[in-house]
């Protein structure tokens, strides 16, 4: 009996301790379902915050106006150049040499001296060429009486040939013996000419209109026709030459633009800033260089202030055609996205618009543009990195735009790709 009390107080006691687990998982149970709930709550709560702040956010960057650098779309002419580099060449160049030999006695020009042609540069002694004038001239005389005196003597010989008096070959010695006379006159004639041509040579005068350079001879030394230095070598500088190259592709649209008239090409400065002369396309090359895939062109400038010196490097800027009516904008307008190019209109209620462009090509500070714009509409040239679709913009004028009739800046080059969006401007030169 007394096991049998301890057993059954040991089963009540196990059964206590079953009630007791069960009771805390149920209480651990709710406490967990709680802390879910409350979880949940938060998180949505959290979220709510985060959204209502993001909107806020975007709703303040929607309505912040950003100022912005604006320009507008213009149609007008638009002249397409094509650049190059050059040499400026002398038009003509002459080394001045003696065509007699001589003592040279005086020079009477200073070197760098403009000198017109035919304008006496030096004298060589010239009386040895007046004594062979002399002599020949002697000479001329007296075969001169000799001849007239031989044909007397054939008149008078044909006279008595005709009352047979005479043989005919008396007759026909006589006129051979005219015959010998005339040439001899003729070569005294000759020797006359050539002794005032050797006076004349001895003056030495301009060939061409030039300039003068570095006296090559002194006065009192003896020159001789073979001399290769010469006396002096004169440069022609107005009008001058350039000699300047072109990629070789452009070689097509040239030539169809030089059919149709003379192009007009401007000589720059070394660093493109002033404008030296403008002048015409004289020719192309007959041939292309293979080694660098370019083709030479002359062009001939008047050079009255002397602004060209030969051998001097100049940038060139070849007129090719002016395109009509073109749609035009400032290059820094146009943006690079990775759907390709496009820029932000102006809308008539300040917000932006980016609308995708079709550039044929870029001139200067200039772009062409195909399609996408239309003449009067304002775009964004500034300011393009903090913008997107929708903003609200202040546009303040472009002060680096060019102006609606401005040419293109030297140096430029057509068919150049936009700048890319974000990326640093550089300004040109003129």
């Amino acid at each position: 009996m007394p096991e049998d009390s301890h057993l059954l107080k040991l089963k009540e006691t196990d059964q206590q301790s079953a009630d007791l687990r069960r009771k805390n998982k149920k209480w651990i149970m709710v406490v967990l379902l709680a802390a879910g709930i409350m979880a949940a709550v938060v998180g949505v709560r959290m979220r709510n915050t985060a959204e209502t702040a993001r909107t806020a956010q975007e709703g303040s960057k929607a309505s912040r106006v950003i100022p912005v650098a604006a320009a507008p779309v213009a149609q007008r002419d638009l002249p397409i150049y094509l650049d190059g580099l050059g040499n400026v060449a002398a038009f003509k160049t002459v080394t001045v040499r003696s065509q007699v030999d001589g003592r040279l006695e005086q020079v009477l020009f200073r070197e760098g001296q403009e000198v017109r042609r035919g304008e006496l540069l030096a004298q060589i002694d010239s009386r040895p060429f007046q004594i062979q004038l002399r002599q020949a001239e002697g000479a001329l005389a007296r075969d001169s009486a000799l001849l007239k005196s031989g044909k007397l003597n054939l008149e008078r010989f044909i006279a008595l040939r005709e009352q047979k008096l005479i043989a005919q070959q008396q007759v026909d010695d006589q006129q051979a013996a005219v015959g010998q006379l005339e040439g001899a006159v003729r070569v005294d004639e000759a020797q006359i000419e050539n002794a005032k041509l050797n006076i004349d040579y001895a003056r030495i005068v301009a060939p061409i209109d030039g300039i003068t350079g570095v006296r090559l001879v002194d006065p009192g030394n003896i020159i001789r026709a073979n001399d290769q230095t010469g006396l002096v070598l004169i440069t022609q500088l107005d009008p001058i030459a350039v000699l300047f190259t072109l990629p070789a592709e452009n070689l097509p649209k040239v030539a169809e633009q030089m059919r149709a008239g003379p192009l007009s090409v401007e000589a720059y400065s070394q660093d493109g800033d002033t404008q030296l002369a403008r002048g015409k396309l004289e020719l192309i090359d007959n041939q292309i260089n293979a080694a660098t895939a370019t083709m030479r062109m002359k062009a001939v400038f008047p050079n009255p202030k002397r602004l060209l010196w030969p051998n001097q490097f100049v940038k060139t800027r070849l007129l090719l055609t002016v395109r009509k009516n073109a749609i035009v904008v400032p290059a820094t307008a146009v943006q690079r996205g990775p759907k390709g190019l496009f820029v932000y209109v102006i809308r008539a209620d300040q917000t932006v618009e980016m609308r995708p462009v079709e550039v044929e090509l870029t001139q200067g500070d200039l772009s062409l543009v195909r399609s996408g714009l239309k003449p009067g509409e304002q775009v964004v040239t500034d300011g393009q990195n903090q913008l997107r679709p929708d903003s609200r913009v202040q546009p303040r004028d472009n002060p680096t735009a060019p102006p609606a009739g401005g040419a293109p800046a030297p140096g430029s080059t057509a068919g150049a790709p936009p700048p890319q969006q974000g990326a640093p401007q550089k300004g040109n030169r003129s």
